[in-house]
């Protein structure tokens, strides 16, 4: 709301230096700042709350020794998450890009199941929580919407224009007849003068234009320099008019990483795109795809929540590098310079990504070792939905094993215990199988922690390799 609060102040008062306000990484840092001061704040508080309500968490009996010790501990400090991700974001971020109010229904939905679960746990005295078929019903549910809008919503299918067909604008000529600058020659677009004038950029972002303007005084005819500035409605039909028709295709096709010059199709399935139209089959496709990674993700957070800091941390560090690929993906230079698809209005994610960062920084103030409160399920679903959802829109799903390396492993590690044991049981009887497990025990971080070693030090390890993960998502733009 304070975004255009501060727009709508330099725009028709022309106050100097809110116009800062219009700029998207700024806009970023203010949301991870107010983030931060807001889980810090409220964190203590929430904190008393859950006390107070003796809200603590069961430990299983047959965990670790050291986890016992945390019985009683908070739990349902997801809530400090959801409102540092929330909260910012209704103040800095731009509400209208349908990109982040789909995203902040993500998160809100993803916490509400958490929530229940935890509640269940808690005031139910139920140590299965919600039902799991109920939890997976949720999922897809959220999945299902989120598909649908985003192959039916104008706003998510792009635009045929990329930077060929943007260079066939001859002529800053053909942008004033377009509507931006009736009558006028235009002098300067933002701070770029035409002679410097980035070839592919975002003609919606732009805000500021500098015009020759020809006015009469006293009878004489005279040139005069203004700078006009467009609506961003008016900004949104003169960028659909110059980039063309939309493209409904654009959906559901995505960057398949180490291939160079090649986008990934999902309509193209062999043995089915003769017999269904590719456009249906492609969004098909494309919503089981959306409905596998939310129910994917969000349970991989779940699982490695299991130990102080660690899904917290790890949700950062994957929360920052989405923050990046938003950023560049919105942006048409940086865009085609790496030969990635250029999302229009996709870099309004950056504000959402920031506040994501700052409010796990910020929860990690009280769940580091020892941890005064556990985020519990409406924090860790509501994360793994959120990451899910950028990855998408960004179009950085096919990353996701290498860049959600953590929680795909620790997802693995349990999938594989519990068919390994059947396995056995099956086989070999019950008493061979306890004796014969696959791990310790299950996720992998119990299996290192009844190994000895220390949470502290799985979780910082744990870290380290989530960066290597990222830092190798990143290789992936050159490693074609």
């Amino acid at each position: 709301m304070l975004y255009y609060l501060f727009n709508w102040l330099d725009t028709t008062y022309d106050i100097p230096g809110f116009g800062v306000f219009r700029y998207l990484t700024f806009r970023a840092i203010l949301a991870l700042v107010f983030s931060l001061i807001i889980s810090l704040l409220i964190g203590g508080k929430i904190i008393d709350i859950l006390r107070s309500k003796l809200i603590g968490e069961s430990i299983r009996e047959l965990g670790p020794e050291s986890h016992k010790s945390k019985k009683g501990t908070p739990t349902m400090g997801g809530l400090i998450i959801i409102a540092g991700i929330v909260i910012p974001v209704m103040m800095w971020g731009d509400i209208r890009n349908a990109y982040v109010w789909v995203a902040l229904m993500a998160v809100i939905w993803m916490g509400v199941i958490g929530f229940t679960d935890d509640y269940i746990k808690v005031f139910k005295k139920d140590k299965e929580g919600l039902k799991g078929r109920f939890k997976i019903i949720g999922q897809v549910t959220l999945g299902l919407i989120v598909g649908i809008i985003m192959i039916t919503d104008p706003d998510f299918m792009g635009s045929r224009a990329n930077i060929t067909q943007l260079n066939m604008i001859k002529t800053t000529q053909q942008i004033a007849d377009a509507g931006f600058v009736n009558g006028d020659k235009l002098i300067k677009v933002n701070n770029f003068k035409l002679n410097g004038f980035p070839e592919g950029h975002l003609y919606a972002d732009i805000e500021t234009y500098t015009v020759e303007r020809r006015i009469l005084l006293d009878g004489k005819e005279v040139k005069k320099i203004i700078e006009v500035k467009v609506s961003q409605d008016k900004r949104y039909e003169i960028a659909r008019e110059i980039f063309g028709p939309k493209d409904k295709s654009f959906v559901y096709r995505t960057n398949l990483p180490l291939m160079k010059n090649y986008v990934f199709d999902y309509s193209q399935i062999w043995g089915l795109k003769n017999i269904i139209n590719n456009d249906l089959l492609g969004k098909i496709v494309y919503v089981l795809m959306v409905i596998f990674i939310i129910t994917a993700v969000s349970n991989g957070v779940n699982i490695t929540d299991g130990i102080d800091g660690l899904a917290a941390g790890t949700s950062a560090i994957v929360g920052t590098t989405l923050g990046v690929f938003a950023y560049i993906s919105g942006n048409s230079i940086l865009s085609d310079y790496l030969n990635i698809s250029y999302i229009p209005l996709s870099s309004e994610l950056i504000v959402y990504a920031a506040a994501l960062v700052g409010a796990c920084v910020g929860f990690l103030w009280y769940n580091t070792y020892p941890a005064q409160v556990f985020m519990g399920d409406t924090g860790s679903l509501a994360l793994g939905g959120a990451i899910a959802i950028i990855s998408l829109m960004v179009k950085k799903e096919l990353l996701i094993p290498i860049m959600c390396g953590i929680f795909l492993v620790e997802s693995l590690s349990v999938i594989s215990q519990v068919t390994y044991f059947k396995y056995l049981k099956r086989t070999k009887g019950i008493e061979y199988a306890k004796a014969n497990r696959l791990f310790r025990m299950s996720p992998l971080h119990h299996h290192y922690e009844l190994g000895g070693m220390h949470e502290s030090k799985i979780v910082m390890r744990f870290f380290i390799v989530c960066i290597l993960l990222c830092v190798l998502c990143f290789a992936t733009l050159k490693l074609r």
